[in-house]
């Protein structure tokens, strides 16, 4: 049962009206464009629509919005020269070459429209978010636009007793109860980090129940990689937590309660971990990996895009019949862009992950960038979810990821204090002399 079917028309009114009165905003500021193109990529609030506005392109309207805009606007508008942006480039044009080469050519171009507009937009989000202002509105509106399934599904699942599964908007990357469960793991630490740089009490508490009632609807979707991911997570965010004692208090009290709270059916699928040999979904993927090892093994540019077809089963898995999607970020890559397009996206992980690291150690001690350290440390914790839950997901071109990059990029260019970013920090430190 999902969550999320209950329509309502004046839904597409209000999705309409904010979408088309920001457009003055966007043309005179492209940060707002890309915060307006990730609520709509990210919330799919169109989706919650009625009518019209289930079909209506948002999306399009903005990014033409706000490439205009970019085009126009004032200022610096490169990319950040950071090792990441580079990897990140050359991972969208070995796409763009594997997609030369795809062995299902039809299927694999309307794939590679999609996921070049993400890239796309990814990149603009990259040249637009500058400021610390910028960053911290970035992960207001991930947060909210995830937050809102967070909150919605763990209501859900208090008043089903759990015996409900928590699925996420239809159409969209997280439709799915395992990539909705994902979604909301990875957006946890995010509501950490603004519940710890929120000065108003009641937004903090506010913060405080979203986070358990996101958990509740992680746990509520069944999905047992969203346990490994939650799990990996949670013990990333104690062993940086400068307070280990209350975290993990909080975390002992908190976690029996939950799982107490889920019914015995819950239990019984995640038993099922243990015992992946006699589960049949699991047995589906395990196939699935062997068929992207084998084809990538074969072709040097891997299958291009969209390879779950029984003709690449027949050839390269041990079982031919049974025809799975990878459910895996890596094997995915693996099999859709062969061995070098596996590395060039571990390699943008590692660097993704160093680059937050990076800004944890030179803010280290610093009042003045206690906020991004934190931010740093608590993408870190997004992104090992990710790593983990990702391991059973096929979610290469989920745009969340992209878009934590785009933040730490702009905070590690800052710290640097390079001239597009010194102005508005020179700017700061004067308001703070006098």
């Amino acid at each position: 049962m999902s969550v999320i079917n209950n329509h309502h028309p004046m839904r597409d009114i209000l999705v309409t009206l904010i979408v088309f009165g920001s457009l003055p905003l966007i043309l005179r500021e492209p940060a707002v464009g890309v915060l307006m193109w990730v609520w709509i990529s990210v919330m799919n609030p169109h989706t919650q629509g009625w009518g019209y506005a289930q079909t209506f392109p948002f999306a399009y309207v903005i990014a033409v919005a706000t490439l205009l805009s970019l085009f126009v606007a004032r200022g610096p508008k490169g990319l950040p020269l950071l090792p990441c942006t580079w990897v990140l480039l050359a991972f969208i044009a070995w796409m763009n070459v594997t997609t030369v080469f795809a062995l299902f050519p039809a299927s694999a171009y309307a794939q590679w429209n999609k996921v070049m507009k993400i890239m796309l937009m990814s990149l603009v989000t990259m040249m637009a978010i500058r400021s610390r202002r910028d960053v911290h509105r970035l992960i207001w509106v991930l947060v909210v636009s995830l937050g809102y399934y967070g909150v919605k599904g763990g209501i859900f699942t208090v008043r089903s007793g759990g015996t409900e599964r928590v699925w996420g908007p239809e159409g969209s990357f997280i439709g799915d109860n395992n990539a909705i469960a994902l979604a909301l793991i990875m957006t946890i630490p995010l509501m950490y980090y603004l519940h710890q740089n929120s000065a108003r009490r009641w937004l903090r508490h506010a913060l405080a129940g979203a986070m358990l009632l996101s958990a509740l609807a992680a746990l509520g979707s069944y999905s047992r990689g969203g346990l490994l991911a939650i799990a990996a997570m949670v013990l990333f965010m104690w062993i940086k937590s400068g307070r280990k004692l209350v975290l993990g208090s909080i975390v002992s009290l908190t976690v029996p309660l939950l799982l107490v709270f889920m019914p015995q059916r819950w239990a019984s699928r995640m038993d099922s971990i243990g015992d992946y040999q006699a589960d049949e979904s699991a047995q589906g993927r395990i196939n699935a990996w062997h068929m992207a090892y084998n084809l990538a093994r074969d072709r040097l540019f891997g299958g291009g895009f969209e390879i779950a077809e029984p003709s690449t089963f027949l050839q390269y898995a041990p079982n031919p019949a049974d025809v799975h999607a990878a459910h895996s970020i890596y094997f995915q890559v693996l099999g859709e862009h062969g061995f070098i397009g596996l590395g060039l996206y571990l390699l943008l992980g590692v660097l993704t992950w160093r680059t937050a690291a990076a800004i944890a150690r030179q803010g280290a001690g610093r009042a003045e960038w206690r906020w991004a350290v934190s931010l740093a440390t608590m993408i870190q914790a997004s992104l090992i979810g990710f790593a983990v839950g990702g391991a059973f997901l096929s979610l290469v071109y989920y745009d969340v990821p992209y878009y934590l990059l785009a933040a730490l990029a702009a905070i590690r260019v800052l710290m640097r204090g390079e001239r597009p970013l010194r102005r508005p920090l020179l700017a700061t430190r004067r308001a703070a002399k006098t």
